[in-house]
């Protein structure tokens, strides 16, 4: 289960931070001896903050208000300091601390590091320059440095956890897709050999019961039956009953029959394939040829089925197994039907 926070309470309360440091700012707007640069720096502070929650709908902060926000973090301290010598101990004139590490985790919240490590170098060595180093903790600067690294380290195990998330359901999902084709190979093989087991079962037992002794008609009829196994194997959705019976039926007369299913009838409703399958019996029907291949055309085309008549000479057995070779250079087209897709 993914339990995620709204992004209007993140910036909520990003504001609500943000917001105390400017209450702090004003409450001790009497301390600095001129108030212009003071308030200048309040302004440029709330600016670079309304710009970082709100302007940009893109997790990682646009280059140029990540840059804006590292020359505030540079100019803010220095329109603070140069008015105000030395911090009251009841006052709160050393707001920009607080406020310029807030922003800067903001700034490293959204993906620029680089930046908000920048703005937070800048606070160092001006708080440094004006207070010394006892400065660093007396006015919290060392946990700004410490909550931009929880900031950095946090983005950077999330973008982990987002990548290690995005392949593990990249994974699963192959894995469900793997079962799915074994599970689908497993039926469509129990499905072919129930079907083959009915329809051979008659003639196995007719030959255990003669003890292997056909005669010709027999021979001929297991040919047959071979020859509708296979139709079942290499035509799939290219037999319904009427088709498999016109086969029989051309196969009886000495034709050879080849169905060849390589997909394209996927597409089609029932109504839309049954009648498809019927015109392809009819042209097996009233076709008198030597060989008939029907083959499935690619979904895109307005055609379903091409039904090639070949006439060749024929040796009766070949023809009970489908089995010539359908290239053969004396082979003639004496029919080519294309079924259409849609009912004209």
């Amino acid at each position: 289960m993914i339990i995620s926070v709204p992004r209007y309470l993140i910036i909520g309360l990003a504001a609500i931070f943000s917001a105390y440091h400017l209450l702090l700012a004003t409450v001790s707007i009497d301390v600095p001896r001129e108030k212009g640069p003071y308030i200048a720096a309040m302004a440029l502070y709330a600016i670079a903050t309304i710009a970082s929650l709100w302007l940009s709908r893109s997790p990682r902060m646009p280059i140029w208000m990540a840059a804006f926000n590292a020359v505030v973090a540079l100019v803010v301290p220095l329109l603070v300091t140069s008015q105000v010598q030395e911090v009251p101990k009841d006052s709160y004139a050393a707001w920009y601390t607080a406020a310029i590490g807030t922003l800067m985790v903001i700034t490293s919240t959204r993906h620029r590091h680089t930046f908000a490590w920048i703005g937070i170098g800048a606070l160092i060595v001006e708080t440094i320059a004006w207070s010394g180093p006892g400065g660093l903790i007396a006015f919290g600067v060392v946990g700004d440095v410490l909550w931009v690294g929880v900031s950095h380290a946090l983005s950077l195990s999330l973008a982990k956890a987002g990548r290690d998330t995005r392949q593990y359901a990249l994974a699963e999902r192959e894995a469900v897709e793997w079962r799915a084709a074994q599970e689908a190979h497993v039926s469509e093989r129990q499905f072919r050999l129930g079907q083959t087991s009915r329809m051979s079962l008659p003639m196995l037992r007719q030959i255990v019961a003669v003890g292997a002794e056909l005669t010709e008609g027999q021979r001929l009829e297991c040919l047959y039956l071979e020859g509708a196994i296979r139709d079942e194997i290499r035509g799939r959705k290219l037999l319904n009953n009427r088709v498999r019976e016109q086969i029989m039926v051309a196969r009886r007369k000495g034709t050879t029959v080849t169905l060849l299913d390589e997909g394209g009838l996927d597409d089609l409703d029932a109504g839309d394939l049954e009648r498809v399958l019927n015109r392809l019996a009819e042209a097996i029907r009233d076709t008198q040829t030597g060989k008939l291949i029907a083959r499935t055309v690619p979904e895109g085309s307005d055609i379903a089925i091409t039904v090639v008549g070949l006439s060749s000479l024929d040796d009766g057995h070949a023809s009970a197994l489908g089995s010539h070779n359908i290239d053969d250079e004396e082979d003639q087209v004496d029919l080519w039907l294309e079924i259409p897709r849609a009912a004209s």
